[in-house]
């Protein structure tokens, strides 16, 4: 067995993971810089920020390393403004990302994140931890930004029941479609004794320590 690729990430930290054979070993900072080339949209950027804070968060809780799963919660729609559909995204992104050097590993998690498009089953923690967070971002990000303040620190789980409740808010968001990847995540990661608002309530945690890089501490407050 081969052994695993390491080197100094942000903050000091190792970044721990298979060897990619000839492909460059990347970090944090990588996936920030190929956010930076690719996505210029505010709300986008936000997103991936968002996922990557969450997939930290449960790293550390995992027992997982943080460092890898923030990079890759960060890179996961680095391509959607290249390819916005279904038809293409994750899917064509891999052929930028292997010309970039990134890991097969990695390309293998982003891509299971539309396993009904790519054809790449979700297998390991960190597909289902993807998947699980990047769903839910997106109501706590809208809740946030129809208030008054647009600070992150003023939601709670109790206001994001009551927009959950409201169909017509972030519509966007499948609730439905949230519940199940929460209860496949919860099922491969925690024996199946994660509710659903449980995992919401953890993944705003994460947000809100991360108010700052997402811009939801107030500074967006007219």
């Amino acid at each position: 067995m081969k052994a695993a690729a390491a080197t100094v990430g942000p903050r000091g930290r190792k970044i721990r993971r298979p060897k990619p054979g000839k492909s460059e070993v990347k970090t944090r900072d990588d996936a920030w810089q190929m956010v930076a080339r690719h996505v210029q949209d505010r709300g986008l950027r936000r997103h991936m920020l968002a996922v990557s804070a969450a997939m930290r968060a449960y790293a550390e809780r995992l027992g997982q390393d943080a460092d890898y799963w923030a990079t890759v919660g960060l890179l996961h729609d680095f391509d959607w403004e290249i390819h916005p559909d279904l038809d293409r995204h994750p899917s064509a992104g891999a052929d930028i990302l292997r010309a970039e050097g990134w890991d097969e590993e990695t390309i293998r998690v982003i891509l299971s994140h539309y396993t009904a498009g790519t054809g790449v089953a979700r297998e390991k923690p960190i597909d289902f931890a993807l998947l699980a967070c990047g769903e839910i971002t997106g109501l706590i990000v809208a809740t946030t930004l129809v208030k008054a303040s647009r600070n992150i620190a003023e939601v709670t789980p109790d206001s994001l029941r009551k927009k959950w409740k409201d169909k017509r808010f972030a519509a966007g968001v499948d609730r439905e479609d949230v519940v199940a990847v929460t209860a496949d995540f919860s099922r491969v990661c925690f024996d199946g004794k994660q509710e659903l608002w449980d995992h919401v309530g953890h993944v705003l945690a994460a947000m809100q320590g991360a108010a700052a890089e997402l811009e939801l501490d107030g500074r967006l407050a007219a």
